[in-house]
């Protein structure tokens, strides 16, 4: 049995979960904040036995991609008076970040 923790993009969540309920995988869905641009994300937590892993990884890639988006800069410390007129730049995204563990023990009552 493995444990896996995906970390995705709130904008993909809604996806992933419906992949994952179309095909018979359980798995709960918490919602957390962090990254560099400190936007919502979606954690999800997947028991699975380990010959699906496989199939669950492609299900995680498949409905979670990276994607462009523009940002605009957090503006410097400056000094009273001084000018900063800032420029959007554009950043990376979306996609997954994966942990599986080993799972010792489970039971479901």
């Amino acid at each position: 049995m493995k444990l896996v923790v995906a970390i995705v993009h709130k904008d993909d969540a809604g996806q992933l979960q419906d992949v994952l309920r179309t095909h018979n995988y359980q798995s709960t869905l918490i919602s957390t904040t962090g990254g560099f641009l400190r936007e919502g994300n979606a954690t999800f937590l997947i028991g699975v036995d380990e010959p699906k892993l496989g199939d669950v990884l492609g299900l995680v890639k498949q409905s979670c991609r990276t994607r462009t988006q523009l940002v605009n800069p957090m503006p410097p410390v400056m000094e009273p008076g001084e000018l900063y007129l800032a420029q959007p730049v554009e950043v990376q995204v979306g996609g997954a970040t994966v942990f599986v563990f080993d799972v010792e023990h489970f039971e479901k009552f």
